[in-house]
């Protein structure tokens, strides 16, 4: 297959390239700053020669958008919005022009689109859109609104001849330096991979395996469009998550956090506190109805995959 990936020098954008190309496929890549022989420059926002990579391709995946690793700053939050919702416009915009338009056209999009909850879990179908929670912050609405625009400006994009796909992914995790799972080795080693804020948040998560097989499987699956949430069937409370991780590391103690302790630790890594304290329990409804099997659908195996991967001299994906 062709394949193009927008917006594909981030994590989740190296998984795929890497585990792509390892399975024979011609892969390129959308970035603003290509380095690499299958790297085609643009700036996510107005269209360029850059389409001419997607004419005649088979598949797009667009993962374009500023990274959610920043404060929630009202600058970053704009910079959010934009960046996914000009992305997925102009993608549509490049597919509506070609002369022989992709297949399908996948589209990142997030797990955060849903509310905040603990008491039961989100699929596609009963899932709660969040936005209108009470006791949260405010700006946790715009993040919700920021996955709905994401996902509105593909829906609308005007390609009858492309199937499209919005992957409400909740987090990646992978071995590789500077992605989630990474943060989460570190605070473990460090001895501060304890619960925050109590602990009973649900975390949402997808090992970077069956990330890779969930998209190759909707590739193929001509029946399967909209929205498809891309989690393991087994999303659990934060302190059970960082126990069971504490545990594939062999690190008996990881010390608690307040929530006012998390905002700080939050402020030194330029990250933001949403990330830890909203509870997200998301379910693949959609996957797993549709036959998809999970090779790692509990975190305690998956948890020992990562942590024994990236310890090898050589991690494989």
């Amino acid at each position: 297959m062709k394949v193009v990936l927008p917006g594909g020098t981030g994590q989740v954008g190296t998984v795929l390239d890497r585990a792509l190309t390892a399975a024979g496929h011609q892969v390129t890549v959308l970035t603003r700053n290509p380095a690499r022989e299958h790297d085609i420059g643009w700036d996510g926002a107005t269209l360029g020669p850059w389409a001419e990579a997607i004419d005649g391709c088979d598949v797009v995946i667009n993962l374009a958008g500023r990274s959610v690793s920043c404060r929630y700053t009202p600058q970053n939050l704009r910079a959010m919005m934009d960046s996914r919702v000009d992305s997925a416009r102009v993608v549509g915009e490049a597919i509506a022009a070609a002369a022989r338009p992709p297949h399908v056209w996948l589209q990142m999009s997030t797990a955060t689109i849903y509310a905040h909850r603990f008491d039961a879990a989100h699929d596609e179908a009963t899932g709660v859109i969040g936005g209108s929670e009470a006791g949260v912050p405010d700006y946790w609405a715009y993040s919700v609104e920021i996955a709905k625009n994401w996902e509105r400006a593909q829906a609308e994009a005007r390609t009858p001849e492309t199937r499209k796909v919005a992957l409400r992914a909740a987090m990646v995790m992978s071995p590789d330096r500077g992605g989630v799972f990474d943060v989460l080795l570190r605070l473990v080693r460090l001895g501060l991979g304890g619960p925050v804020a109590g602990g009973a948040q649900y975390v949402s998560w997808i090992h970077d395996t069956d990330f890779v097989r969930a998209v190759e499987f909707l590739i193929a699956r001509d029946d399967l469009d909209g929205p498809v949430n891309l989690a393991s069937p087994g999303p659990l409370p934060h302190r059970e998550f960082m126990r069971t991780l504490r545990a594939a590391r062999g690190v008996p103690v990881g010390l608690p956090a307040t929530r006012w302790m998390a905002e700080l630790g939050a402020f030194a890594l330029r990250s933001d506190t949403e990330l830890l304290l909203k509870s997200r329990r998301v379910v693949p409804g959609r996957l797993r109805a549709a036959g998809f099997g999970f090779v790692r659908p509990e975190w305690e195996g998956a948890a020992a995959d990562l942590v024994r991967r990236r310890s090898s001299p050589r991690r494989r994906s």
